[in-house]
């Protein structure tokens, strides 16, 4: 079984599917997964003459707890140049249940323990 494999079980779905896992550091609480997303040109975009032009600061998004280690996702989005207009695009993820730092599967865990 390969690393990309294991992250299926890991990470959540949306997360691997757009992004690529660039780093993983550890802390005596906590795991932090660098993720930077894939060198993929938008297809809402694609009739542009787009060129990758770095990422975006990265955000935080907090998921289910590995082996009693919080997890942290620090997600970075790319920086797309148009090279006709000098205009610059990212695109907007849907990572995060609204109003939270949490992914969605994880928000909704929370609010389903918190019912009972």
């Amino acid at each position: 079984m390969e690393t990309q494999d294991i992250l299926k079980y890991i990470l959540p779905e949306e997360i691997l599917e757009y992004f690529e896992l660039v780093n993983i550091e550890r802390s005596s609480d906590q795991l932090e997964f660098f993720l930077d997303e894939k060198n993929e040109k938008p297809p809402e975009l694609s009739s542009m003459r787009l060129e990758s032009k770095g990422f975006t600061p990265s955000f935080n998004l907090y998921d289910f707890p590995i082996r009693n280690q919080k997890v942290v996702l620090k997600v970075r989005r790319r920086k797309w140049k148009d090279t006709a207009t000098e205009k610059t695009y990212t695109r907007q993820w849907d990572l995060k249940h609204e109003g939270t730092s949490y992914t969605k599967e994880f928000a909704l865990f929370l609010k389903k323990m918190s019912r009972h």
